[in-house]
This record gives structure tokens, sequence and C-alpha cells, in this order.
């Protein structure tokens, strides 16, 4: 479904899922305007399920003035590039990043109580699967990634932290993710990695983009200290 975000804004929505295919489409998309964009194009923006393709509503109306309004010019466009949309990666061009962590977080034994498991079980199936970042949000660099084993989903806090430290890795729901930042913050924390998530000093600042795989690696807590890089 194509509707209006804004004025300057329309999102394309394919379904209201956690679902590793119908992201891979929100990504084809998004990688068919960047191959294929037009006069007025400003940026997309994957989420979910869904895309919001953001335009120069004034620069649609002078270089392509045949439309009845800049929605239907970018309408139009977009629904040309979804009808042509195929598989643009492969399994084995799919990148996968490895992430240290320190399994020590607040929440950890809190969590693995819940669950009626060891904290040494929830470690083991928090780190042996391999996660999707579907998208980046909330703070600069923070990827939302599933879907997280049933085992172990949980819930977010009830009351939010008011400082959750830099690197922190949570778990919500059937989400984790990184905190690039210290801040606020309501996931459970189960552990913490040494690696910089965002670094604006850097070309690619953040580590990580929508479309990515992340494999978690349980490191000790002299290895962390070694490599802290908060």
């Amino acid at each position: 479904m194509i509707s209006a975000l804004s004025e300057t804004a329309l999102l394309v929505s394919f379904d209201n899922a956690i679902d590793d295919a119908i992201n891979e489409t929100v990504i084809a998309l998004q990688q068919a305007f960047t191959a294929d964009f037009f006069t007025g194009f400003i940026e997309t923006v994957p989420a979910y399920s869904s895309l919001a393709v953001f335009y120069d509503a004034v620069a649609i109306r002078k270089y392509h003035p045949g439309e009845t309004t800049a929605f239907d010019f970018v309408k139009k466009h977009t629904e040309r590039l979804m009808a042509g949309l195929v598989d643009t990666v492969t399994e084995n061009e799919k990148e996968l990043i490895t992430v240290p962590v320190y399994y020590n977080g607040d929440d950890l034994d809190e969590v693995a109580g819940q669950h009626k498991i060891s904290v040494e079980e929830l470690v083991h199936i928090h780190a042996e699967k391999i996660y999707r970042v579907f998208m980046i949000g909330f703070q600069p660099g923070f990827a939302y990634m599933g879907k997280l084993d049933e085992r172990i989903a949980t819930a977010r806090k009830a009351s939010p932290r008011t400082m959750v430290p830099a690197g922190s890795v949570g778990i919500a729901g059937f989400q984790t993710g990184i905190y690039p930042f210290s801040s606020p913050g309501g996931w459970q924390l189960i552990g913490q990695t040494p690696s910089k998530i965002f670094d604006k000093e850097q070309t690619t600042p953040c580590l990580f983009k929508a479309g990515d795989y992340i494999k978690f690696i349980s490191i000790s807590k002299e290895e962390f200290e070694q490599s802290n890089e908060h």
C-alpha cells in the first residue's frame, strides 16, 4: 500500500510484521530508488516492513509538470520500481558482522530467571543465532535486530532506566539491539560490547545498515577491558 506520509513524503507499507522476506523487499526497493532516482528525490528510510520516500515537491512540479501532484508522480515512479523488483542479494553476498559481547548485563539474572533457564543457557541462546538488521532508529546507529529466539524473548522493563551505558546489548520482545550512546532506555540489558557502534569521525559513521547480518561472540571480562572503545 502506498500512502501520503506528508506533503513531501510517501510511505510504502508491505505488512505489519517482523519478517525477513518482507524486510528484504523493503531493502530491495530502497536499492531500486538508489539506482533509479528522479529529479527532486531526497532519500529513503527503511523500517521493518515499510519504506518512507522523501522528495522535493517544488522540484518535481518544476521538472515534471505533467503530473497532477508531486505525490502522484512519486507514487507512479514507486509503482514502476516495485513492479520490477528482483532478489538483489544472494545468501553468499549478505554481509555478516561479528560483534564481541561481554555478557554481564544488569538484567541477565532476572531474564534467565523469568525463562527458568541458567545464565549460561541464556548467553548460549542469544549468541548462537545470526540476526538480521531490520532498521536503524531511536539513536544514530541503533540497529533493531531480530528475530530473537522465543525461549528468551522478554518484554521491555516496566520502568525504563534513566541511563544505559554506551555499548549495552539489550533485548525487548523478539528484538535485540545495542545502544550506541549512553542514554535512557527500557530494554533488558544482558551484556556490553567494547566496539564503538557509531563514530562520527569515520567515513561511514554507522557500523550497521538495514539488511546486514550480525553474529554476537561471547568474550571474557579481560577481553572486554582490553578492547573497550567507550
